[in-house]
């Protein structure tokens, strides 16, 4: 999944240094805020009817599913958070779990149960919030996911990581940025088989929340684990859905979950890679609104 929180230290850690030259985006208009009992949480709130969450992947915001949230909100209340550590929503100050927050959130909508879209690190959040808050959730659709326990063993995988881990250690926002653009391509291609505005836009909102942190803020971050025991337990509809060209252990591992859970099922994208949303929207979709006409 997105080189995102990390187990050991080696990527997408939200203890960063700061990118001064690179201050955050402006808040949109449009998003609201919810009073967490640990800072105020981002959202957008749009359309009507059965409520779907878009949860973005790790170091970017809910402007990942920019070409999503118009087509779904036609038809679904469609909400789009901005997870902890990213955007335009607090940061930590005590532990917590990004299930948690999830719930809190929907619990103050007065909404759900809901269907949860995440690409990877929002499609962990989703697995896990399936576990612990079942009550909130209809279905899940996992994007470039399994659980969030999952790591990267791939030498190419860790071999970018390890890149990261050293621009982080040096203070090197536009090393650390460049190592973490290549996760875009993936192993197989490289950037320049990437449309360049989808490299611009994850870069963007990459760098928003870079500057969000401080080399010496602690992570507060608190993993689930035990999730592949308890995921025979996942009684909604799950969804995988991964780019044919992402790494093969990952899509290894959505299939997994789709295999284990009591009502799985997954789908390929094909000529791309880790975020399938940003480079084939329509096709992305497409695939999201037809699960939504089976449930």
């Amino acid at each position: 999944m997105t080189p995102w929180l990390p187990k050991h230290g080696l990527h997408d850690t939200l203890v960063v240094m700061t990118a001064a030259s690179n201050p955050p985006v402006d808040v949109a208009s449009e998003l609201r805020r919810f009073a967490s009992a640990d800072g105020d949480l981002a959202y957008r709130d749009t359309g009507a009817g059965d409520p779907v969450v878009l949860l973005h992947s790790g170091f970017a915001d809910h402007r990942v599913f920019d070409a999503q949230i118009p087509v779904l909100a036609r038809g679904y209340r469609v909400i789009a958070p901005d997870v902890r550590g990213h955007g335009a929503s607090a940061n930590a100050t005590r532990p917590f779990r990004w299930a948690d927050d999830l719930a809190a959130l929907l619990r103050h909508l007065d909404t759900g149960p809901a269907v949860l879209v995440g690409v990877s690190m929002g499609g962990a959040i989703a697995t896990d919030t399936v576990l612990e808050h079942p009550e909130l959730v209809r279905a899940v659709v996992a994007c470039g996911a399994a659980t969030s326990e999952f790591e990267y063993t791939d030498p190419w995988a860790r071999g970018v990581q390890s890149e990261q881990a050293a621009a982080l250690g040096a203070g090197d926002a536009e090393g650390w940025l460049t190592a973490f653009l290549r996760f875009v391509p993936g192993r197989y291609r490289t950037l320049d088989d990437v449309d360049p505005d989808v490299l611009r836009r994850v870069r963007e909102m990459a760098l928003g929340t870079l500057a969000k942190h401080t080399p010496d803020e602690e992570n507060h971050h608190v993993p689930l684990t035990g999730t592949w025991a308890r995921v025979p337990e996942i009684g909604v509809p799950v969804l995988t859905v991964n780019g044919a060209l992402d790494a093969p252990e990952l899509i290894a591992a959505a299939e997994r979950l789709a295999r284990t859970v009591r009502d799985g099922r997954s789908t390929t994208v094909e000529g791309v890679g880790h975020y399938p949303n940003m480079e084939r929207p329509g096709a992305f979709t497409d695939i999201v609104t037809d699960f939504l006409r089976t449930l």
